[in-house]
């Protein structure tokens, strides 16, 4: 709990300080944000001793800090060393961010400009602690962690107290990913290190350990042990994942690097990847081995994202989607709009060229329809409890219903498109619905499926003429059909041994499509092959094909978040291959 001489002192009290690193300079409205406060322990000294202190993010006031001063070197004996005022604050995992704006006035002028600059890059908060938890890592040396804290201000200073306390500027950010892609590391290793506050001398050095661990890999293939390829950090994840899912799928045979790992349990896991980073787990128990892995190092939760990641990967294929498979997939570059331009040849007609003539000259009708990709997903989250006791079928739950509900996400989405405008679809570029009369793909009035009504789409389809105006001769392949009309499109489609003419089933090359998030339970459509005429089209983030699985040592949470995110996107991109009727 706080002293009573803190309690007395009220305002006067001496305030602790704990460095903090500005993150980025807004020249619109003059704030810059800075991670007010880390998890990341700084040596102080009492009469005990020496020892660790740790700041609890979740237990900070942070109503307090919104609105407090940003002060000039910790300087409380007047308002000229104000330099602005906290606009907010707000944590993000085990870190305090908040946002600063600057005082415009002319005294201050140069102290802001140097921040500008990057010339003033070291940051400072104060504040008083008003309840402490004791005890000791793992070495046994003595830590005290502020579970409940007020901040009270946030100060530029010359020299941190934390060597890490320093500006994280938007050009070394953009050098790391820049010098990342180039020598050729992962996103999540890039990530991690921007997250640190590295600089971009520390990345240096860091991604030079990284190249050499790999060319030690590489050179020790032929003649090395398992436990020499393992060296590679992508290599022991990868083996650790897929041991970890061999426990979940028996059936599945692990390669060559897992199979050390087969059988290991959760905190056996945990305990290996401290081991590689020279951490003793010697009478560590698996709370605690799990605790440290998930607040040491990146590699035990990367090794939980391999194992969720493969778990949902089944599941999202395994999901049946009617609508899907009339769909083609595509990628998208970026998440800009995605444009489809259709070089239509059907009006291009060939004449006669008379002996001595010149050739005439003809041109390609273009058409563009477009749409864009956008990132959808959600975070949740595995529990410590059942890390610690070894619940594989918390990854199996979470993580097939994770690929359940993406499977899901898609098809729906598809569905919203085709059902839009009250069953018409979407407006294409013409202005037009996807199904409208000038289009000639839907049916005047609406009736079931039948022969007669078949024969109709079928001939409509045919006639179907290009951009050009020549003929294009679109074939029928599907028959996609709610639920409510399964029965009676089997029935249909079914082909019989014909004996005579009057039993021959003319449309027995249709495929039967059940879609069962169809809205209608009487409109069923009749579309052409997606590899035959452009329809409809879905794409994926380049790169990123399907849910994408990311994960993280909770602070908010105890344990384990995990994200999904799907960048996708879809749209139509020409209606001749889709043909409409309301039904009856």
């Amino acid at each position: 709990m706080r002293s009573s001489a803190l309690l007395l002192r009220e305002s006067a009290v001496d305030l602790t300080r704990r460095d903090v690193r500005p993150r980025t300079f807004s020249d619109a409205d003059n704030t810059i944000e800075v991670i007010a406060a880390t998890a990341t322990p700084v040596a102080r000294r009492d009469v005990k001793g020496t020892y660790f202190e740790v700041l609890d993010a979740a237990g900070a006031d942070l109503d307090a800090l919104r609105g407090a001063s940003v002060l000039d070197a910790h300087q409380q004996s007047g308002v000229a060393s104000i330099l602005g005022t906290v606009e907010d604050a707000w944590r993000e995992g085990d870190v305090v961010v908040a946002r600063l704006r600057l005082s415009t006035r002319p005294d201050v002028a140069p102290v802001v400009n140097d921040i500008r600059e990057g010339v003033i890059a070291s940051v400072s908060i104060g504040y008083v602690v008003d309840q402490w938890r004791d005890g000791t890592d793992v070495s046994g040396q003595r830590t005290r962690t502020a579970v409940k804290w007020t901040p009270r201000e946030i100060s530029f200073v010359p020299v941190p107290a934390d060597a890490r306390a320093r500006t994280r500027s938007l050009d070394d950010t953009r050098a790391i990913r820049e010098l990342g892609r180039r020598v050729g590391v992962t996103s999540e290793r890039i990530d991690t290190l921007i997250e640190l506050g590295a600089s971009i001398i520390d990345a240096r050095r860091a991604f030079l350990n990284d190249i050499v661990a790999r060319d030690v890999t590489v050179r020790s293939a032929g003649v090395s042990s398992m436990h020499t390829t393992l060296e590679n950090p992508q290599t022991f994840i990868r083996a650790a994942g897929e041991a970890l899912y061999q426990r979940i799928d028996p059936s599945a045979t692990p390669s060559g690097p897992a199979r050390q790992y087969v059988g290991m349990r959760i905190a056996d896991i945990a305990g290996e990847t401290l081991r590689r980073h020279g951490i003793s787990v010697s009478g560590m128990s698996a709370d605690t081995m799990i605790t440290r892995a998930l607040h040491t190092t990146s590699d035990f939760a990367l090794i939980l994202a391999d194992t969720v990641g493969r778990t949902l990967r089944v599941a999202y294929s395994a999901a049946p989607s009617g609508v899907r498979q009339l769909a083609r997939e595509t990628t998208a570059a970026d998440f800009r709009k995605k444009s489809r331009l259709q070089l239509d040849a059907s009006g291009f007609t060939l004449e006669k060229v008379n002996e001595g003539a010149e050739f005439k000259r003809g041109t390609l009708e273009e058409a563009g329809e477009s749409y864009g990709v956008d990132s959808y997903g959600k975070v949740f989250a595995i529990s410590r409890k059942s890390l610690i006791n070894d619940d594989l079928g918390a990854f199996t739950d979470l993580s097939r219903r994770l690929g359940q509900a993406a499977s899901a996400f898609e098809a729906q989405f598809l569905v919203n498109l085709l059902i839009a405008n009250s069953g018409l679809g979407p407006v294409m570029s013409d202005s037009e619905n996807l199904f409208d009369s000038s289009h000639g793909n839907v049916a005047a009035s609406g009736a079931a499926p039948s022969e007669t009504t078949l024969s109709a789409a079928r001939l409509a389809m045919r006639k179907q003429t290009g951009q050009g105006g020549g003929l294009i001769s679109v074939t029928p392949r599907f028959l996609l059909v709610p639920p409510d009309l399964e029965t009676a499109g089997e029935k249909l489609l079914t082909q019989v041994q014909a004996v005579t003419t009057d039993n021959v089933n003319p449309f027995a090359r249709l495929s039967l499509v059940v879609e069962p998030r169809l809205a209608s339970a009487t409109r069923w459509y009749l579309v052409a092959d997606p590899a035959e005429i452009d329809g409809l089209e879905y794409a994926y983030l380049a790169g990123s094909p399907g849910p994408q699985i990311e994960t993280r040592a909770g602070f908010d949470v105890d344990g384990v978040q995990v994200k999904v995110r799907l960048d996708y996107g879809a749209g139509f991109v020409d209606w001749r291959g889709w043909y409409a009727n309301a039904g009856a």
